[in-house]
């Protein structure tokens, strides 16, 4: 109850000057001492509340936001209540294992969280000067992450996908699987995760649930869900608050968290459905011009700080319209983040799983999280070996569909031999949980079938080491 009076005295400025409803938004003239994202009441004539925010302030008219439907609102008997304080959500270390919806209220029939705090939902910015770098390597599972693209603890890392691909899968699966490792010591825990569904269906919704129970990871999880019914504007929140109790998780409980966000296409249409809705002149392909920035106060809210034992890693997961990466969404979302790791759409068609593109997947930070002490000494020598064969053999794929395979050179089929076994065994993994041990064990089996003067990247030492013989 001391609670509940609390938050009734925060709406104390109530205004009946509303002007115009255009879409989500609310326009309410002659208002004063009311501040950018300021938490909004807003009054139908039948007395039921909504809840929103505010957009814009000019002079003296402000642009509301609403987080549910306008549909049934008045203009002359509406009400709008300002609180002067930012939208907030209760936080708690109750809320792993819960289901909540994209403003953070549970919707799983259990207990209202009793909140430790009400955090902004904006989040504060860090300071670079207390930021760590991220220097820990995160075992995915994924050979082709963890050997070519390594993940490394603070890290934030999108997966480009396309319509069709399994990159909810990919996801999914990483999220039950990763875990904190180093060459000389046993098993972290494995990661709180924190995952928020942005505009999916419920079918989506429903798998992601049901692998979180049968993996056994839902009591560690904590569940933000936007369905694609659900209102639009709502999915402007549902990330924020997501990474709020990954903040939270992280910084006061000391917990390595790990933040899925999917799809942030959605969310970018959302954003790009409220910039037409304020008449905003448009940028490339319609999205605002600030999409940049948007994006970017999301993304930066991963890392580590000194003097915290916590970390916020996040796994990004976006469709890219017409499998374009030229798009905005993912061609900005590159430039925010550390890296990518691309789906393809031909690798998916040969069946082989997880579709993952090697060639254009990159992980900035991966000579930080690998090598001695970390992985392994023969980690970075090996990956640009087989990266190079593997680059020269798709190359040798399109010049034999016009030359014929009796044409190549010794080197040349060995080097294609090379290509189709790492796409089928290496990439090719199914749902199969491997170390990083078992991934660069199978990089030497696979290397093992090249003499040793093919091996140009790597030193003689280690291929005297490491390398199977024949």
């Amino acid at each position: 109850m001391t609670e509940n009076r609390k938050i009734e005295k925060l709406f104390t400025k109530e205004h009946r000057t509303v002007t115009q409803i255009r879409g989500p938004l609310i326009f309410v003239e002659r208002v004063s001492n009311v501040a950018f994202d300021e938490m909004v009441e807003v009054v139908d004539p039948s007395g039921n509340i909504r809840v929103g925010r505010v957009l814009e302030v000019d002079n003296d008219v402000a642009i509301i936001q609403l987080f549910l439907s306008t549909d049934g609102l008045d203009i002359s008997k509406t009400k709008v209540r300002f609180s002067g304080d930012v939208v907030r959500l209760n936080v708690s270390h109750s809320m792993m294992g819960r289901i909540l919806n994209g403003l953070g209220e549970p919707i799983d029939g259990g207990p209202a969280i009793i909140p430790e705090k009400r955090e902004d939902i904006n989040g504060m910015p860090l300071n670079p000067a207390v930021r760590i770098e991220p220097s820990e390597f995160i075992q995915t599972g994924i050979s082709a992450i963890d050997g070519l693209n390594s993940l490394a603890r603070g890290q934030k890392l999108p997966i480009f996908s396309g319509s069709g691909l399994p990159g909810n899968e990919l996801a999914a699966q990483i999220a039950s699987q990763a875990r904190v490792i180093g060459e000389n010591k046993e098993k972290d825990d494995p990661f709180a995760v924190v995952f928020a569904a942005i505009g999916i269906t419920h079918r989506e919704s429903s798998f992601f649930i049901e692998h979180f129970r049968s993996s056994g990871s839902l009591d560690r999880t904590v569940v933000f869900l936007n369905h694609a019914d659900d209102p639009t504007i709502e999915r402007i929140i549902t990330p924020r608050a997501a990474l709020t109790a990954a903040e939270y998780l992280a910084y006061e409980h000391g917990l390595q968290v790990l933040v899925i966000l999917t799809d942030i296409t959605n969310y970018c249409e959302a954003l790009r459905e409220l910039s037409v809705a304020r008449e905003e002149l448009p940028a490339r392909r319609g999205y605002p011009g600030y999409m940049y920035s948007d994006l970017a106060s999301l993304y930066e809210r991963a890392g580590r700080i000194d003097g915290h034992q916590g970390s916020v890693t996040q796994l990004i997961l976006l469709s890219m319209p017409d499998d374009d990466i030229t798009h905005p969404i993912p061609d900005l979302t590159g430039y925010i983040t550390e890296g990518q790791i691309v789906l393809n759409r031909t690798l998916h068609q040969k069946g082989i799983i997880p579709p993952i593109n090697v060639l254009p997947s990159l992980s900035r930070l991966m000579n930080a999280a690998i090598g001695k002490g970390h992985t392994r000494e023969d980690h970075r020598t090996v990956a640009d070996q087989i990266y190079a064969f593997y680059a020269e053999g798709r190359d040798l794929e399109k010049l034999v569909t016009i030359i014929g395979e009796g044409s190549l050179t010794e080197h040349d089929s060995k080097v294609l031999n090379f290509s189709k076994r790492f796409e089928n065994e290496y990439i090719g993994q199914g749902l199969e949980n491997r170390s990083i041990q078992e991934t660069l064990d199978l990089s030497w089996e696979l290397l093992s079938e090249m003499p040793d003067s093919y091996l140009k990247r790597i030193p003689e030492e280690y291929i005297q080491k490491y390398k199977k013989r024949k």
